[in-house]
């Protein structure tokens, strides 16, 4: 019925369809306007994570600003004027954008302990190395010599300086919880947009000033506007790539502008219409995805060059048929052979929607969903395409002998044992590779060393403290009533005698202090570690202002009553939360640093603060972007690996209910299997951790190698019934259907190469690791596969059902 009614309504009017098609286009193509990309730090977290809610809770209590940050090393001596004077102009420049909230620079921190004066008298009105007074020399080797600010706003050479610019917040986040979907989509749009401009605006500013020294930029809203450029480079320069690379494999292969122009014409259908869906369906196209138009011209070209050569050997066969009985028996022929390829290919891709993490959830569906307009575009559009030509125009000059293929049937029917012995080599060396896997999150290699990220980050590494942040937050337990002696007071101000001591005084006890700076000290000691700060660093400080003595408890408490209050918001606030019994400990990892294993941190981190520090599991614990991002990897490497087995089941079931053969659907599978695990298994001998792409190779090289194998299968059966002869099959499949394989894994491999243009290493690796994946599972169907069938002759002679 179905055969019927496509024949009936599809093919007996071009014209009609042609139509269909076009307003199909123009309205797709309209709704294109609303794609969009994303590039957010939202975009790489797992949904409803609990640690993000908990850093999120963090943030709200402790204080965060979104900031840019600068690294600045002048070409003089730090402390020189000229040097002064340029990062002050620098200052100044930046301050007065009119995003810019405030400019925190060297010139900026209070010198405590550059004066004689009272340390009262000193917090209220501190200098700075700004103040023509000060003797900079010994000022700035009070700021090296910090425990505060040494390795976070200066190197501990004194050569490179940090720069903090604070961006101004945003009145209308407060009431973005009352907006639509929308409106809220609309808002985020604007400030993409606006961020832009501030990049634009700063690296405008860099470069008037790059004469002074070396200046980078770095800071999570930069991060966030590369990364959209970025994806629109690739989503270009992929896109483009590919199908040129297409135009020119089409032209090598048949050599006529017909088979040029159709092919090409179904992959600007479903794309266009594929980018239309995306934009109705508001799904953004993040860092994961940018590939995805790509790899949709890869699929749809596969397609369409499987029926295009099956119509061409038809018509060669068939001279007397019209173009319609051509076009009717070539479908007929190939609807069931490319629709299940279609679906194993789907299975592969819907596995990603087990991972948690939203973009490469939208992967999933958004490769399904261009997979199945591929094949409506498919058998709707190059149908109608050829049935627009006249008949004399739609043949091939020559179709000479692959000698490729050719090479690859004698082999496979001469050399069976080396093939096996092959085969069980690979086998072997994959087996090795995966047990050496390992999966890790270096953000910082996922750049190109070219690239503004790269050297930005790189520097804050090396010079001051790190880059990817982690949070510790202590928990003290209730405190108890503290009995206080007044000789405590004898040391401090009069003035304190008679003053009622709030309760803020008393939460500064011993335990409390000791327990913050034991955690402290550990965390510094780990060569992981940058640059640690907590309410300990601001005792060191206090302790070197009061002339080495250290600070009795009480002191503390009263100093913190009496500190003024801009320093108080800024240097104290954010370690400690008297409210909530708290405090907080933050610390910055080296990202850069070689053999640097996150989750083994993370572990022993927690190990060791129970067991050597000697804390509870109630009194402690571990957030930030580093748990984040570790999360998010292992959880996807705990999804895929799972739902690799799926797949497998998956398209081996697919295979059973094709070809309704157990034995044969076990030959089936095989080659691909192999090509997925062995491609593992070269990443684990490379040593190259598996990372928020290449981990999900494995998966989808096996749900598009598959392909290959179903086409040669579903040929082999149609034309065993014919020859009867295993030798004679595989020659005669080699030279048809094995061609066609041949073509398609060229414009795969290849097409999968254009992606070695990106920016973004990970899907730099996707794209040389699938490729290479493709070109072992067509290898491995034109030997390996044609080798198992003549091994265990899964056909019987005599038999003349057919499969469907």
């Amino acid at each position: 019925m179905f055969t019927q009614f496509y024949q009936n309504t599809i093919l007996r009017n071009p014209k009609f369809v042609f139509v269909i098609l076009i307003i199909s286009l123009l309205s797709f193509g309209y709704y294109s306007k609303d794609f969009r990309l994303d590039a957010s730090s939202e975009t790489l977290l797992i949904e409803g994570d609990p640690d993000l809610k908990y850093l999120q809770e963090i943030t709200k209590k402790y204080g965060s600003k979104d900031f840019l940050i600068l690294t600045y090393t002048p070409n003089n001596k730090m402390v020189s004027d000229e040097s002064i004077n340029n990062l002050l102009s620098l200052k100044y420049k930046i301050q007065s954008l009119n995003w810019v909230h405030s400019v925190i620079t060297l010139l900026d921190i209070p010198l405590l302990n550059s004066s004689d004066a009272p340390l009262q008298e000193r917090l209220e009105s501190f200098k700075t190395l700004k103040d023509e007074e000060i003797d900079r020399e010994r000022g700035f080797k009070e700021i090296v010599s910090s425990p505060v600010f040494r390795n976070f706003v200066i190197s501990e050479d004194g050569k490179t300086s940090g720069i903090i610019v604070n961006i101004k917040k945003n009145d209308e986040l407060k009431d973005i919880n009352n907006k639509s979907n929308k409106e809220i989509e609309k808002y985020k749009d604007f400030l993409k947009k606006k961020n832009h401009q501030n990049i634009l605006e700063i690296r405008d500013i860099i470069k008037s000033y790059e004469n002074i020294g070396k200046i980078h930029l770095g800071g999570i809203p930069m991060i966030a506007d590369d990364m959209m450029s970025f994806i629109k480079s690739d989503i270009i320069v992929f896109g483009i790539g590919v199908l040129l690379f297409i135009v020119g494999t089409l032209w090598l292969v048949f050599r006529k502008l017909i088979w040029i122009i159709v092919p090409i014409s179904s992959c600007f259908f479903s794309v266009i219409i594929m980018m239309g869906l995306l934009g109705l369906l508001g799904w953004k196209v993040t860092v994961i995805s940018s590939n995805f138009i790509a790899l949709m011209l890869i699929l749809t070209m596969a397609m369409n060059i499987h029926i295009s050569t099956r119509f061409l050997q038809l018509r060669k066969s068939h001279p007397d048929k019209s173009v319609l009985d051509l076009i009717t028996l070539t479908t007929s022929k190939m609807f069931w052979p490319v629709l299940y390829t279609v679906l194993t290919t789907i299975i592969a891709f819907l596995s990603l929607i087990f991972s948690e993490i939203k973009p490469i959830i939208d992967f999933g569906w958004m490769m399904t969903l261009g997979l199945i307009t591929s094949f409506t575009i498919t058998f709707t559009l190059l149908p109608t395409l050829i049935n627009f030509v006249p008949k004399e125009n739609i043949y091939l000059k020559k179709y000479e002998e692959s000698v490729i293929t050719s090479f690859f049937a004698k082999v496979s029917q001469e050399k069976n044992k080396i093939i096996f012995i092959i085969t069980g080599i690979i086998m072997v060396l994959s087996l090795i590779g995966i047990s050496r896997l390992e999966v890790e999150n270096s953000f910082i290699n996922y750049f190109s060393k070219k690239t503004e990220i790269y050297k930005g980050m790189k520097l804050i590494d090396e010079k001051l403290g790190g880059t990817t942040p982690l949070e510790i937050i202590l928990k003290f337990p209730k405190d108890k009533k503290i009995i206080l002696e007044d000789d405590e007071f004898d040391d401090w101000d009069n003035e304190t005698e008679n003053e009622e001591i709030s309760d803020e005084k008393y939460w500064f006890t011993k335990d409390k202090i000791d327990k913050i700076s034991s955690v402290h000290n550990y965390l510094d000691g780990l060569p992981q570690v940058g640059k640690v700060l907590s309410f300990s660093s601001i005792i060191d400080v206090a302790t070197l202002l009061n002339d080495n003595k250290p600070l009795g408890t009480l002191e503390m408490g009263v100093l913190y009553s009496k500190l003024p209050l801009s320093i108080k918001k800024e240097i104290v606030d954010p370690y400690i939360s008297i409210k909530d019994n708290e405090a907080r400990i933050n610390l910055r990892i080296i990202d850069s640093q070689e053999n640097l294993r996150r989750n083994d941190l993370i572990k022993k981190i927690n190990l060791d603060l129970e067991n050597k520090i000697g804390l509870s599991k109630d009194e402690f614990k571990l957030a930030g972007v580093l748990i984040l991002f570790n999360n998010l990897l292992q959880s996807l490497f705990k999804s895929q690996i799972l739902t690799l087995g799926l797949v497998m089941i998956g398209i081996f079931i697919m295979f059973v209910i094709l070809f309704k053969n157990i034995k044969l659907s076990l030959i089936g599978v095989v080659p691909n299997f192999i090509a997925a695990f062995f491609i593992l298994g070269i990443i684990g001998l490379l040593e190259i951790p598996l990372d928020m792409m290449t981990i999900t190779i494995a998966a989808i090289t096996i749900g598009i190698a598959v392909d290959n194998s179903i086409h040669y299968i579903y040929r082999f059966q149609e034309e065993f019934k014919n020859l009867g002869d295993y030798n004679k099959t595989i020659n005669l499949c080699h030279s048809t259907v094995g061609r066609a394989i041949l073509n398609t894994s060229i414009t795969i491999v290849f097409g999968f190469s254009i992606l070695v243009l990106s920016k973004f290493i990970p899907t730099i690796y996707f794209g040389i690791f699938t490729g290479l994946a493709m070109l072992l599972a067509m290898i491995s169907v034109l030997t390996l596969l044609p080798s198992l069938i003549l091994l265990i002759k899964p056909f019987e002679k005599s038999s003349n059902a057919r499969i469907f």
